[in-house]
């Protein structure tokens, strides 16, 4: 998805703005790219996932200018509908970061570092997955 050109810095000033007066994203459709549930919904996901990022972005080093975000509202063959959002280099589109906040009691981080082949980080919740990322900080090479 790199029809987006602003940039995560740009992108969060927006998403602080859309707290305000939701309404103001819908012809952005709040930043999701994709989604199954009614559109009615994409202002409140949008805000609950923009809480999500906020709590994320404190914890992996991530240069706001060269990355930007989308949300996602997943369908899975099996289950119920789930979040998530991705954080995706500007100039390639390639995303660095899948996090889903919660299915199912849980919460992951994928990402490029291993070609998203299993999660990097997994939890009961977003806490439990920084203080993992924290954890981690200092024997692995976290950010862009």
């Amino acid at each position: 998805m790199q029809e987006n050109k602003s940039n995560l810095k740009q992108q969060l000033e927006t998403l602080e703005q859309w707290k305000d007066d939701p309404f103001l994203g819908a012809s952005e459709c709040w930043y999701f790219y994709d989604w199954f549930c009614k559109r009615q919904s994409l202002a409140r996901k949008s805000q609950q996932l923009f809480s999500r990022l906020k709590t994320f972005l404190k914890h992996v080093d991530i240069d706001l200018e060269k990355t930007y975000v989308f949300f996602k509202n997943n369908c899975p063959m099996m289950g119920p509908l789930y979040d998530d959002f991705r954080i995706c280099d500007l100039e390639t589109g390639n995303v660095i970061y899948t996090v889903v906040p919660s299915y199912n009691g849980q919460s992951e981080v994928w990402g490029s570092a291993n070609d998203f082949k299993e999660p990097l980080f997994e939890g009961k919740g977003m806490r439990e997955v920084c203080a993992l990322i924290d954890a981690a900080k200092s024997s692995l090479a976290i950010g862009v």
